[in-house]
């Protein structure tokens, strides 16, 4: 019930289809719960076209990152994504191959894979913005820092509010997690 709490607050854009892909960090007292959970939702996501995904184990927590194929892999091959991609040695934007190596960047000491805001479905502009001034003087910030299009990031941002507060909503009424997420 707890993993499915984080889903629903970190998630919920993703599960509706209107968000690539979401990534949230949750307490884990045991590892095997956490993959038996993962399984079921695999299971249960697959007829919807999504997946999740254990990115990163920490001491006491993991990171998961729920994502719709389909979208990932149209957003990878986008002009300019896998240029920048390649500039971070991924020979592949093959969603598969670019989760490993991604998942590979995240467990590797040094510099945060700040590529990572392309496997969310942020802007091209806005995570180029953000590598290129290290993360300062961004427009606004909401689910990401936005270094181009304010206006519509702005509406995107009160889009994944509003659809949050209907699928917290809904879930507290005891609407299921596979009741939840679109199909795509």
């Amino acid at each position: 019930m707890q993993l499915e709490f984080y889903l629903i607050e970190n998630c919920a854009p993703t599960l509706a289809s209107l968000k690539t892909a979401s990534l949230f960090r949750c307490p884990c007292r045991e590892e095997e719960d956490v993959f038996d959970t993962l399984y079921r939702w695999n299971r249960e996501f697959s007829r919807k076209g999504l997946r999740a995904v254990l990115l990163k184990r920490f001491s006491g927590s993991v990171l998961i990152y729920v994502y719709r194929r389909s979208q990932l892999e149209r957003d990878l091959k986008e002009n300019g994504a896998k240029q920048l991609l390649e500039t971070y040695g991924y020979q592949s934007t093959d969603p598969e191959y670019a989760l490993n190596r991604l998942a590979g960047r995240l467990t590797s000491e040094g510099e945060f894979p700040h590529e990572i805001g392309l496997f969310l479905g942020y802007p091209l502009e806005d995570v180029q913005g953000f590598i290129r001034n290290h993360g300062k003087n961004s427009l606004c910030t909401g689910c990401w820092k936005v270094y181009g299009n304010l206006c519509e990031a702005r509406r995107c941002f009160a889009r994944f509010e509003k659809c949050r507060d209907i699928y917290r909503r809904l879930w507290n009424e005891g609407k299921s997690i596979y009741q939840l997420t679109v199909a795509a």
